[in-house]
């Protein structure tokens, strides 16, 4: 295989992963850190420290357009980032420390998690009430803009959703995923705060959560520019592509699609960490 060819290869997979990670929310890393291990023979390492080049690109673009809309709760988001950094700097570490078979293996059970996240959304559950005392007194409350005006909302259990979060950012530095589908679990189920706002301000906070841990993998040599070159251009490129067919598409299918196919990539990547061939 020629270098031409594995980086167009690397390019025009990585559009695909980008696409498909807009199309269902939960990001591009899910796919690609499978494609870059089981299609293109990547070491685990160097494809998680890939996809976190690329999470930091596509969340910079998203998240500046979500917040020019004002739906991304702004205070809440750099308040919990203080979490995810804390964890995904711990996460990158461990990363180090631990064998790739065990991290397959691992991911393998992380994407599982995420199908089913993508396929059984629940409804929103925004709750109304006084909220907090922490909420208040951070002024984390806020309001978001809808078709009959601009929605308020509170956030309730701030010290449940601030823990959740570092967890969510143990599992993004040690995985080289945004892990949305965590931060998004901890907003919307357990802070109680709108899905629309949830998952917006969770595409605020990934790009930094990623940014936390991706300077350790830069020092362990664990950052390629000929395989973060492509990736990042072809993950931009798709998720671009997803938020303009998103419109049109049907989620349900979309949700079908994705569920499959991350299933089978959290079977294959098992296998090969469980027989030690990853």
């Amino acid at each position: 295989m020629t270098i031409l060819f594995f980086t167009i290869a690397l390019f025009v997979g990585a559009l695909a992963a980008g696409l498909l990670g807009s199309l269902t929310g939960l990001g591009g890393g899910v796919v690609l850190i499978p494609l870059l291990t089981l299609v293109f023979r990547v070491d685990i390492h160097y494809a998680i420290g890939t996809s976190l080049v690329s999470v930091i690109a596509t969340s910079s673009g998203a998240a500046a357009a979500y917040v020019r809309e004002g739906i991304t709760n702004i205070r809440l988001g750099m308040f919990l980032e203080l979490a995810t950094t804390l964890g995904a700097i711990c996460g990158a570490w461990l990363s180090g420390f631990l064998s790739t078979s065990f991290i397959a293996v691992l991911f393998g059970l992380i994407l599982i998690f995420s199908a089913a996240i993508s396929f059984f959304k629940l409804g929103d559950p925004v709750s109304t009430g006084e909220g907090s005392p922490l909420s208040r007194w951070l002024k984390l409350n806020s309001s978001y803009p809808t078709p009959e005006g601009e929605k308020p909302y509170i956030v309730k259990n701030v010290i449940g959703g601030f823990f959740m979060m570092n967890i969510a950012g143990v599992i993004s530095g040690l995985l080289g995923i945004g892990s949305g589908a965590l931060k998004v679990i901890a907003m919307d189920n357990v802070m109680r705060i709108p899905f629309k706002v949830s998952t917006t301000t969770s595409n605020f906070m990934i790009g930094v959560t990623a940014a936390a841990s991706v300077g350790v993998y830069l020092s362990r040599g664990y950052i390629d520019p000929g395989l973060s070159m492509p990736v990042m251009l072809g993950v931009l490129l798709g998720a671009f592509l997803g938020s303009r067919i998103l419109t049109t598409a049907k989620t349900s299918s979309l949700k079908i699609l994705f569920a499959l196919v991350i299933l089978v990539l959290a079977v294959e990547m098992m296998y090969n960490g469980l027989t030690h061939k990853i």
